[in-house]
């Protein structure tokens, strides 16, 4: 894991390409609007401006899928106000973004316990989906209610059940069908995983899919997460030598 606070200053990145998949644990909205005496809720709105920051930079930066932890498992512990401003929050960007996700090639699509969001959320969710669902440029993945182990339970108990019918023999159980089972089946595992307000944990966000991925904390709270830094991210990763357990010679 590195800290991007000793990164250089530079615009542009590199001639090598990007990473394909890029997640975010987009932390520190609340410490946010603690520092300036505001409500939470205050945080979180300007929380979902640095998300519409990033998700442009993203596509010009010839990034093709972004992972967004948005809303986690744990997170329906938090105050009945707080839950409701969040998914009020989330209706709205849902709601005001299809036209530029439309306009942009971008397509979105969502992975976690959609189930347990508010009706209304989930309508909002279902029609931007399927309004960018021809768009072939970059996928914005959105975790809502997403956890890491509850995704593992629903990938054995499904896997398990297809043993005991017959439809899977046991002992052709490799790493590839258990992907099959999760929620990103048929997305590739993100290449760089940012995580801001400088916690040093994964909050149990993509167990599964982050085995080889290059980690990056950053101090910054989310709402002070700004493009150049994302960028100057992005320029290290291009420095890094991913080795996937080899050593070299």
């Amino acid at each position: 894991m590195n800290s991007s606070a000793s990164l250089p200053p530079e615009a542009e990145l590199d001639a090598p390409v990007p990473p394909i998949h890029v997640a975010i644990i987009m932390d520190g909205n609340g410490r946010w609007a603690k520092k300036r005496m505001l409500n939470r809720i205050k945080g979180h709105e300007k929380g979902a401006e640095t998300v519409r920051t990033i998700v442009r930079a993203s596509r010009e930066y010839g990034i093709s899928m972004l992972t967004l932890y948005a809303f986690s498992t744990e997170n329906w512990q938090r105050s009945k106000i707080e839950v409701t401003a969040l998914m009020t929050l989330l209706k709205h960007f849902l709601e005001s973004e299809q036209k530029e996700m439309v306009d942009n090639n971008i397509r979105l699509n969502a992975i976690g316990q959609i189930e347990r969001l508010p009706k209304n959320v989930q309508q909002a969710l279902n029609r931007t989906m399927e309004a960018t669902k021809h768009q072939n440029g970059m996928v914005l993945n959105l975790a809502l209610s997403y956890g890491g182990r509850a995704e593992i339970v629903r990938m054995v108990q499904r896997i398990a059940k297809k043993v005991t019918g017959g439809v899977i023999d046991q002992e052709k159980i490799t790493s590839d069908v258990i992907s099959d089972h999760l929620y990103t089946k048929g997305l590739p595992d993100p290449e760089l995983l940012i995580r801001t307000s400088g916690e040093m944990r994964i909050s149990n966000f993509l167990l599964w899919q982050i085995a080889y991925t290059e980690i990056f904390i950053t101090e910054t709270l989310w709402p002070d997460f700004s493009e150049d830094e994302f960028i100057q991210i992005l320029k290290e990763y291009q420095r890094r030598e991913r080795r996937f357990g080899r050593v070299d010679i």
